[in-house]
């Protein structure tokens, strides 16, 4: 691609726009307490542009926390997280992270940073959400205006809550802290932002970690074939496993027949809400089923419930799939507001009809995962990514990737991308894992290993096989 001279100014102006910015006395940090961390923590606020070619223009304030190390006697350089979806508020993340990445706070700070759009950084989130409706609700069901009315309640210019200007945000905060680098860790959707961090400021970063892949080269929303090859592989360690065979031995063929009669005949079932205890009518077809069986396929303890809730369907007994609902409903997970406005802005694109219709043959869910290429995004206001964007990122700065095998949305496939654009890389596949590896393993301590050595290619990484394959629950009573 051919860079001219204004290109380049207009970069430096924007990277010199965000130092500056963070070095005005636009910070506030303060001691606080953070969700249930017993440890006193650093909470913090930067005012920033919205839009950072306009930097007298409208400000946000971008609001983070600091896990400070335990052991600060010896500075080393902190670990910034970035979260997932896109659409994860960092700071809401605490909990797990500070339990996940002990052995890193122990001797460095970790930074979270909630970005632009999500939890207190200005959150694109809107009140149309009704109580019981993940029960009651199918996408048939779904209204254009309830999406217009959202994005009605958007306040600011959505065209800069974008990817980039995260970056930037997120650099700002860094320079606002008087750090000189950082050490970067992305998981899922986070790894997109490490690598376009990567890509506008890598002398800001002493190392990165790549966790879940969502390389530059893959829109994110194609999942129906690494869906498929994840519930494949679960349907195949069942088979290898004595007790799961035994109980399921026609796994494959009852999902297929549940799907064709929940297409054919939707169920209707009076039920007490599992969390609000008040009466609600659950709805129920083949599109709801697989999607709530599709979010159990990201963890190892969601997939080993997955066979002995396909039998009991296919029983007609709709109950252990509703438990299964019940445990993540209610939650904010993801701002949605953020997400739809990055996915449909800098992912859906450059799906092509082809590369949906590919993506479509599958023998999970079909073309459900589609739904928000044709319904939600025409919907959303439009901005385009800079030229750059989409350009694959070749930073030479150590990088550790890691894949879970049965990840169903980021498999081994996409870790190869940025494993052959990085030249200072190394590419750890985890056999038993699912999505995310760090939080759920020992990969933690090989993250830590890693941020001490900054050598990717000389890691300890046996703990890994001593994983257990997969396990699963036979019975409603327990049994495994």
């Amino acid at each position: 691609m051919k860079v001219t001279w204004k290109k380049l100014l207009t970069l430096s102006l924007l990277s010199m726009t965000a130092m500056s910015w963070a070095n005005e006395n636009k910070l506030t940090l303060d001691n606080c307490h953070l969700g249930e961390i017993r440890s006193q923590v650093k909470c913090g606020k930067l005012e920033v542009p919205e839009n950072y070619q306009k930097p007298e223009g409208d400000k946000i304030s971008v609001n983070f926390a600091v896990l400070p190390a335990i052991d600060d006697s010896e500075y080393k350089v902190p670990l910034m997280f970035l979260a997932g979806g896109p659409g994860q508020a960092a700071t809401e993340l605490a909990m797990l992270l500070n339990r996940a990445f002990r052995e890193v706070r122990k001797t460095r700070d970790i930074i979270l940073v909630d970005q632009r759009g999500t939890g207190e950084s200005h959150a694109l989130s809107c009140d149309l959400e009704e109580e019981g409706s993940v029960y009651s609700t199918l996408t048939k069901d779904f209204k254009a205006s309830d999406v217009n009315e959202c994005v009605s309640q958007f306040k600011g210019d959505l065209s800069q809550y974008n990817s980039e200007n995260a970056i930037r945000d997120f650099d700002a905060v860094r320079a606002a802290l008087g750090h000189e680098k950082l050490n970067i860790y992305g998981g899922s959707y986070g790894t997109r932002a490490g690598l376009v961090y990567m890509r506008m400021f890598p002398e800001s970063l002493e190392s990165v970690v790549l966790d879940g892949v969502g390389p530059i080269e893959v829109p994110i929303g194609l999942f129906g074939q690494s869906v498929e090859r994840a519930f494949n592989l679960l349907v195949e360690n069942c088979q290898k496993s004595e007790p799961c065979h035994q109980a399921f031995p026609n796994l494959a063929k009852e999902f297929q027949q549940v799907k064709l009669r929940l297409a054919s005949a939707p169920v209707s079932i009076d039920i007490q809400h599992p969390r609000l205890g008040t009466p609600t009518k659950f709805v129920l077809d083949d599109e709801k089923f697989t999607t709530s069986l599709r979010m159990q396929l990201y963890s190892t303890s969601g997939r080993s419930l997955v066979p002995l809730v396909i039998n009991q369907a296919y029983l007609g007994n709709y109950q252990p799939l509703i438990g299964l609902m019940a445990s993540t409903e209610g939650e904010q997970q993801v701002y949605t507001g953020l997400h739809f406005n990055i996915v449909c802005n800098e992912d859906v694109p450059r799906i092509s009809e082809k590369m949906k219709a590919v993506d479509a043959t599958n023998s999970f869910d079909g073309d459900t995962g589609h739904f928000i290429f044709d319904s939600i995004c025409p919907l959303i206001p439009k901005y385009r990514p800079s030229d750059d964007f989409y350009q694959s990122v070749t930073a030479d700065i150590p990088t550790l990737i890691l894949s879970g095998n049965l990840d169903p949305v980021t498999p081994p496939s996409n870790g190869e991308y940025s494993a052959k654009s990085l030249p200072n890389s190394h590419h750890i596949v985890a056999k038993n894992t699912a999505h995310i590896v760090a939080t759920s393993t020992c990969a933690n301590d090989i993250v830590n290993e890693f941020l001490t050595t900054k050598d990717p290619k000389a890691l300890d990484e046996s703990c890994l096989d001593d994983i257990p394959e997969e396990t699963f629950m036979t019975s409603v009573n327990g049994i495994q």
